[in-house]
């Protein structure tokens, strides 16, 4: 059974969904939305998730450590969310990176639209995604949250590509 938390974050409340497969998505909120979950009240399918986000927007968590089962995706999709998770903390990659982590290197554009598919963002982190020019480009959450997202991880910058 599917069940729901809700957590306050700088960037705006979060919905997270899981079940005992483990956590299914991340969601930004951008209307109104529920009180945020008492932890005393987290299911325990949500209680490591939940802890782990808290965790990361508190500068104490670098990587996270997760069951995740997105309830969507196709292999492919797939394939590019496991390569977002290999783009350490405070670096960036680029579409083409990603693509060519794929052994796929014609693969950019479909990169770029798995991507934007992400259930999981923050978690698999497709905010550290950018353009080859190192410009910003789409980010499902918005360019605000992409900026602050990475300036956020910019004390730990160590350069760029995966960890």
């Amino acid at each position: 059974m599917e069940m729901l938390a809700y957590l306050y974050s700088p960037l705006g409340m979060l919905a997270l969904s899981a079940s005992d497969a483990g956590l299914h998505a991340v969601r930004f909120l951008d209307r109104e939305a529920p009180a945020p979950t008492a932890p005393a009240d987290l299911a325990v399918c949500l209680q490591a998730p939940y802890y782990q986000l808290k965790a990361y927007f508190a500068g104490e968590l670098r990587e996270f450590n997760l069951v995740c089962a997105p309830l969507t995706g196709t292999d492919f999709q797939r394939q590019v969310w496991a390569a977002l998770a290999g783009v350490g903390h405070g670096r960036t990659a680029s579409y083409l990176d990603i693509a060519k982590r794929l052994n796929n290197p014609k693969s950019v554009r479909a990169v770029g639209a798995a991507n934007g598919q992400n259930p999981l963002p923050i978690v698999w982190p497709c905010h550290r995604i950018v353009g080859a020019n190192g410009s910003l480009t789409g980010y499902a959450g918005g360019l605000v949250r992409k900026q602050w997202l990475l300036a956020f991880e910019q004390p730990e910058q160590q350069g760029s590509l995966f960890s």
